[in-house]
C-alpha cells in the first residue's frame, strides 16, 4: 500500500473537491484525477463516486482517508518525540480564529511567546460554525465557537480542546428603554429590532431561540458581521444585538444585559488535524491559549453590573492588539 495514496485520499476528505485539493497541492485538476484512479488501480477497491457534479469518497475510501489520518499522526508524534529530545519547542504554528476571541487570546499569545523559538502566523476569519472545521487543512489550529457545546458542527475529523467559554449579551443604546432592567427575558426582546449576523453564525441562534420561545419572528433590520461596526450602530439606535461579554466596549454609548431563560453561552475551542496537535510547538502554542481563555474569564468573573451599565470586561493590550478600525467577528 503506497501511503501518497492515503495522503491524497485524507486531502480529499479535508478538501471535498478536486479542484480544492489540486489548489492546496499545487497540481492541476487532471493530475489529482489521475492520481486518484491509479490508487483505485493499485487498491483494487472503487475510492470515489459521482456525486452531483463532483465526486465523494466510498465507504472505502473513508476507511483509506482515516488510515492516512492515523499514518500522519504517527509520523508527527515521532517527530514531537524528536524535538523534545532535542530541547524547547520551535517552529512556525499557524492560528487562526473568529476575531471576537482572537481579542483576548491573541496579545496573550503573542507577548508571551515572543522571543521563544515559536514563530506565530495569526489570522482572523469571519465565517460560519461549520466552516472552522475546513480551515484545518490549512492552518496548524483554528479557533471556533458553538453555542451547541465545545465541538462545532463538521469538526469530527478534528482533535478539539476546549478553551473556554463566553455569555453572549444583548447590547443596546446606554439611554434605552431596556437599560433600567437588570436583566432581559426572551419576552421583553420580542417586539424589539435588531441587528443580526449572517444566518448560520453562532450568534444568530440565540435570536432564533428568542424566537421560537416567544413565538414570534424577529424584526432584523440589517446583518452584519463587524462587531465594532455592530457597536456604533447600536449606540445611535434603539436597535439591539447580541454581543460577546468579554471585549464588547461598554465605555462607547452601550450597555450590556443578560438573557434569562434562553441558553446564551458560547463554547470557544482550538481544532486541529490530529497531526498538527503532536507538534511541541503547537502544544506550547495550546498551553498559552488556555492560560489567556482562564485570564479573561477570571477578569470578566471581576466585572461587576449596576442598575445602569455593566463595567467593562477583562483588560486587554490594546497597544499590542486591536484599535478601533479592526473588525470583531461577530
Amino acid at each position: 500500500m503506497d501511503v501518497r495514496h492515503l495522503e491524497l485520499l485524507r486531502e480529499f476528505a479535508a478538501r471535498g473537491s478536486v479542484t480544492a485539493v489540486a489548489a492546496a497541492t499545487h497540481r492541476t485538476p487532471s493530475a489529482v484525477s489521475q492520481q486518484l484512479r491509479a490508487a483505485q488501480r493499485d487498491l483494487g477497491v472503487q475510492l470515489v463516486r459521482p456525486q452531483g457534479r463532483g465526486l465523494r469518497l466510498t465507504e472505502a475510501g473513508e476507511l483509506l482517508a482515516r488510515g492516512g489520518d492515523e499514518v500522519a499522526e504517527a509520523v508527527a508524534g515521532v517527530a514531537s518525540r524528536l524535538d523534545d529530545l532535542l530541547g524547547a519547542p520551535s517552529g512556525t504554528v499557524d492560528v487562526l480564529a473568529l476575531a471576537s476571541a482572537a481579542v483576548y487570546l491573541y496579545p496573550q499569545l503573542v507577548s508571551t511567546l515572543e522571543g521563544s523559538g515559536i514563530d506565530l502566523v495569526l489570522h482572523d476569519d469571519d465565517i460560519a460554525e461549520t466552516a472552522f472545521a475546513q480551515l484545518t487543512a490549512d492552518h496548524d489550529i483554528v479557533i471556533g465557537h458553538s453555542l451547541a457545546g465545545p465541538a462545532p458542527k463538521g469538526s469530527e475529523r478534528c482533535r478539539v480542546v476546549p478553551l473556554g467559554s463566553e455569555p453572549l449579551d444583548v447590547a443596546m443604546a446606554a439611554d434605552h428603554p431596556l437599560v433600567s432592567r437588570a436583566s432581559l427575558t426572551a419576552a421583553d426582546l420580542a417586539d424589539q429590532e435588531w441587528i443580526g449576523v449572517p444566518e448560520g453564525f453562532p450568534f444568530d441562534r440565540v435570536l432564533q431561540t428568542i424566537s421560537l420561545a416567544t413565538g414570534t419572528h424577529l424584526r432584523v433590520a440589517q446583518r452584519l458581521r463587524d462587531n465594532h461596526l455592530i457597536e456604533a450602530l447600536v449606540a445611535r439606535s434603539d436597535l439591539l444585538a447580541i454581543l460577546p461579554r468579554f471585549t464588547t466596549r461598554t465605555d462607547r454609548g452601550i450597555a450590556l444585559r443578560p438573557v434569562e431563560g434562553v441558553p446564551t453561552l458560547r463554547h470557544v475551542s482550538a481544532l486541529m488535524r490530529p497531526d498538527a496537535a503532536q507538534r511541541s510547538a503547537v502544544r506550547r502554542v495550546l498551553e498559552v491559549l488556555r492560560e489567556a481563555a482562564d485570564a479573561a474569564t477570571q477578569a470578566a468573573a471581576g466585572a461587576q453590573w449596576t442598575g445602569a451599565q455593566r463595567t467593562a470586561g477583562p483588560k486587554v493590550d490594546t497597544a499590542r492588539s486591536t484599535g478601533d478600525e479592526e473588525r470583531d467577528e461577530a
